[in-house]
C-alpha cells in the first residue's frame, strides 16, 4: 500500500461537483434554447451532472478513507498562486483521517440531498439554478475541509458563505427571503473579521499559512505576549479564529441568523445545518487543536459560548410552531454541544458527535420536508396531526431521527452525546461545572421539544384541512406553484415520492448503526493516529485528561448502552418524552395554561431573547448613525462641501474677479503692461529687490 495518496484523485473530488455545477447553471440560461431550464431535457441535464458528479466525489472520498486507514496520507501543495518574500501563497492538501471521514460525511449527505431535490423542487423555475448552487457548496466545502493552509480554508470559508447566501435567498422575490440571505451573510462577516485576524497574528508571528509550518512553531508561539497586554498572542489567536467559528457555527451571540436561513428552500436546510457550513467551525477548531491545547483561557472561552448555545437555544425549540424552526433550533444546541466538547479538549468526541449528527440531523430535516410536501407546503405544526398513517415511511424514518437526536441507547446520537457529557464531567477547566449542567439539562429540554414536534405531527387529533388553521404562522415554501398552502377541506395528506423517500432510507441507517460502528476507533483506538502533520498533538489533548478518563470507563459499546440504565441521562431524556406525551396527547391545556401564566418568559422566548431587537437596537442603528454621519459629516460636508464645491467656488470667485480687467480693449492691457514695469523699477531702486 503505497504511503501517499494520488494527488490527481484528490484534485477529482472537488473538481466533479464543480463541473457539475458548471453544467448545470449552463444549462439552466436560455443559452441552450431547448435545454434551458425551462425545458424537460435541460433539468434532467441538470441534476444528471451534479449528481453524478457528486456521486464521484462521494466514490472516491470512501477510496480515500480506505487508503487512509491503511496508513497512506498526503500533505503537499497542488499549485503555488503567489509568492512575496518568504511567503508563499498555495493551493494545497493535507488529506488525513480526519480529512478523509469530513469528506465522506460531506459528499454522502449531499448525495442524498441531490436526490431529494430532484422531487422536492419539481416544477420551480429555478430548478437548474438551484442544482448549481447546492454542487458549488459541496465544492467550496470541500476546499475547505482539504485545505492545508489558511489561504485555501479562508477561500472555502468564504466560499460556502457566499453560496449559502444565493441559496437562503433561493425565491429572491420574498422580501423574508432577501432579508434572510443579508442578515445572514452580514452575521458572518463579523465573525469572519474574528476569523482573518486570528490567521493574520499566526501569519505575523510564525510567517507561514501552512499549518505544518505553524504547528512546528507552537512552543515558541506559546511564550510570545501580545504587545501592550499581559495576554499571550496565542490567547488571542484562538479566541479570534473562534470568533469566526462563532460566525460560521451559529454559536452565542452570532447565531441569530440560522433560524431565518430556513426562508430558503428545505433540501438546503439539510445541506447546510447537517454536515456543511454550520459544521465548518467544529472541523476547524479541531484541526487547530495543536494551538488551542496551549491556552486554557482560550478553551474555557470556546467552553463557555458551547453551553450557553447547547442549553439557550434549545430552550427557543420548545415554542416553536414552524416545523423546520424546531429542527433548526435543534441544530444550534448539537453545535453547542460539538463547542463543549472542543473546549473540554475532547476533539475526537466533538468531531464523532459532528460525524453522528450530520446523518440524523440531515434525516430530520428532509423528513420535515416530506412532511411539508404531504402537506400541501404548510409548515405549521399545529395544523398537523395523524400523518402516521397517511406517510409511513416519512413516519418511521422521523421517529429514526428524534431518537438518535434524543440520545436514545444504541443510537447513533447516544455514544456521541453521552460521550460529550462524561467529557466534560471529566474536565477540570474554567467553566466545566456550568458546562456540565448545561449539557445535562440540554438532555431533557431537547426530549421535550423534539417529541413535542413528534407527537403534535404524527399521532393524536387530525387538525389538517380545517377553517381555523393557523396559517399565519408558517412560512410558505413554494411560491412557483399555484395552488394554495395547506390541505383543503376534505383533502388527505399523502406519502412523498421515492427520490424524497429513498434519501430518507439511506440516512435512517447510519442514524441508527454508525454510533456503535465508530465509537471505539474514533474516541480510543487508532482512528485518528493517521494524521500526516501532526499525529503526535491532535485529539490527544496534551494539557488536559478527558480522553484518558473516558477510555479508562470505556468496555464497549454494549456495557455502555446498558449501564446508561443507570444514569440520569437517560432518565432526563425518558421524562423529557413522556411529559410532551402528556402535555400535547393528553393535556394541551396544561401547555396553554403554563403561557397563559408566564405570558413574560414565554414573550421572551417567542422574542429570541430580544437579540435581534439588540442587534436592531444598538448594532444596526449604530451603523445607521455612523453612515449618516459619515455620510453627511464627511462626504457631504467635508468632502463634496470643502474639497470638491469648495474648489469650484474658489475657482469660480477667482474667475468672477477676474473678469472685470478683462476688457477686450488693447491699451488697456497696455497701460496695465507700463503700470507694472514701474513698479518693477521703482521697487528695485529703492532695493526691496537685490539685484547681483
Amino acid at each position: 500500500m503505497a504511503t501517499t495518496l494520488n494527488p490527481n484523485l484528490l484534485l477529482a473530488i472537488p473538481l466533479a461537483p464543480l463541473a457539475g455545477a458548471a453544467i448545470a447553471g449552463l444549462f439552466g440560461t436560455k443559452f441552450f434554447g431547448t435545454f434551458s431550464s425551462e425545458s424537460r431535457g435541460g433539468r434532467i441535464v441538470a441534476h444528471s451532472a451534479t449528481i453524478l458528479g457528486v456521486a464521484i466525489a462521494f466514490v472516491l472520498s470512501v477510496m480515500v478513507l480506505l487508503d487512509v486507514l491503511n496508513g497512506a496520507g498526503y500533505n503537499a501543495t497542488v499549485y503555488e498562486w503567489m509568492t512575496i518574500g518568504s511567503l508563499k501563497m498555495e493551493v494545497g492538501f493535507l488529506v488525513d483521517s480526519l480529512t478523509a471521514m469530513m469528506m465522506v460525511v460531506v459528499t454522502f449527505v449531499s448525495l442524498m440531498v441531490h436526490i431529494y431535490t430532484v422531487g422536492y423542487m419539481e416544477g420551480d423555475p429555478g430548478y437548474n439554478r438551484f442544482f448549481a448552487y447546492i454542487s458549488l457548496f459541496t465544492f467550496s466545502m470541500l476546499m475547505l475541509v482539504m485545505s492545508n493552509n489558511f489561504l485555501q480554508l479562508f477561500f472555502g470559508w468564504e466560499a460556502v458563505g457566499l453560496v449559502s447566501y444565493l441559496l437562503i435567498g433561493f425565491w429572491y422575490t420574498r422580501p423574508t427571503a432577501i432579508f434572510a440571505n443579508l442578515k445572514a451573510f452580514l452575521v458572518n462577516r463579523v465573525g469572519d473579521f474574528g476569523f482573518i485576524l486570528g490567521i493574520g497574528l499566526l501569519l505575523a508571528y510564525s510567517g507561514s499559512m501552512n499549518y505544518t509550518d505553524v504547528f512546528a512553531t507552537r512552543e515558541q508561539l506559546a511564550t510570545v505576549i501580545f504587545p501592550g497586554t499581559d495576554w499571550m498572542m496565542i490567547t488571542v489567536a484562538c479566541i479570534c479564529l473562534f470568533i469566526g467559528a462563532m460566525g460560521k457555527s451559529a454559536q452565542f451571540p452570532l447565531h441569530v441568523w440560522l433560524p431565518d436561513s430556513m426562508e430558503g428552500p428545505t433540501p438546503i436546510s439539510a445541506l447546510i445545518h447537517a454536515a456543511t457550513m454550520v459544521t465548518a467551525g467544529i472541523f476547524m477548531v479541531a484541526r487547530m487543536s495543536p494551538l488551542f491545547e496551549l491556552s486554557d483561557t482560550a478553551l474555557s472561552f470556546v467552553l463557555v459560548i458551547g453551553a450557553i448555545t447547547a442549553l439557550f437555544m434549545g430552550f427557543l425549540g420548545i415554542i416553536q410552531n414552524d416545523i423546520k424552526r424546531v429542527v433548526a433550533y435543534s441544530t444550534l444546541s448539537q453545535l453547542g454541544y460539538m463547542t463543549v466538547a472542543l473546549g473540554a479538549s475532547a476533539y475526537s468526541v466533538a468531531v464523532f458527535h459532528l460525524m453522528t449528527h450530520a446523518f440524523f440531523k440531515a434525516l430530520l430535516f428532509l423528513a420535515a420536508g416530506s412532511v411539508i410536501i404531504g402537506m400541501h407546503h404548510d409548515q405549521d405544526i399545529r395544523n398537523m396531526g395523524g400523518l402516521r398513517k397517511y406517510m409511513p415511511i416519512t413516519w418511521i424514518t422521523s421517529l429514526v431521527g428524534s431518537l438518535a437526536l434524543i440520545g436514545t441507547p444504541f443510537f447513533a446520537g447516544f455514544y456521541s452525546k453521552d460521550s460529550i457529557i462524561e467529557a466534560v464531567a471529566e474536565s477540570h477547566i474554567a467553566g466545566s461545572g456550568f458546562a456540565y449542567f448545561a449539557v445535562l439539562a440540554g438532555v431533557f429540554v431537547t426530549a421535550f421539544y423534539s417529541f413535542r414536534m413528534y407527537f403534535l405531527v404524527f399521532h393524536g387529533e387530525e387538525r389538517f384541512g380545517k377553517a381555523d388553521d393557523h396559517h399565519g404562522n408558517h412560512h410558505d415554501e413554494e411560491v412557483s406553484h399555484d395552488h394554495h398552502h395547506g390541505l383543503a377541506p376534505g383533502q388527505k395528506p399523502h406519502e412523498s415520492p421515492w427520490v424524497v423517500t429513498l434519501p430518507l432510507v439511506l440516512l435512517a441507517i447510519p442514524s441508527v448503526i454508525v454510533g456503535a460502528i465508530a465509537i471505539e476507533p474514533m474516541l480510543f483506538g487508532e482512528f485518528f493516529k493517521h494524521g500526516v502533520a501532526f499525529k503526535d498533538v491532535i485529539f490527544v489533548g496534551e494539557n488536559h485528561h478527558a480522553m484518558e478518563e473516558l477510555k479508562e470507563a470505556f468496555h464497549g459499546w454494549v456495557p455502555m448502552a446498558i449501564h446508561s440504565l443507570t444514569t440520569p441521562v437517560l432518565w432526563l431524556a425518558i421524562a423529557g418524552v413522556v411529559l410532551s406525551w402528556f402535555f400535547y396527547m393528553k393535556r394541551p391545556d396544561i401547555p396553554a395554561a403554563i403561557k397563559q401564566r408566564f405570558s413574560g418568559l414565554y414573550k421572551l422566548l417567542d422574542n429570541k431573547y430580544y437579540m435581534d431587537a439588540i442587534n436592531e437596537a444598538v448594532f444596526a442603528r449604530g451603523a445607521r448613525l455612523l453612515g449618516t454621519g459619515l455620510w453627511k459629516g464627511g462626504d457631504q460636508s467635508f468632502i463634496d462641501g470643502l474639497f470638491v464645491n469648495g474648489s469650484a467656488r474658489v475657482v469660480a470667485s477667482f474667475a468672477a474677479a477676474s473678469r472685470y480687467l478683462q476688457s477686450g480693449y488693447i491699451y488697456h492691457y497696455a497701460f496695465a503692461m507700463i503700470i507694472g514695469m514701474l513698479v518693477l523699477l521703482t521697487l528695485t531702486i529703492t532695493g526691496v529687490i537685490g539685484t547681483k
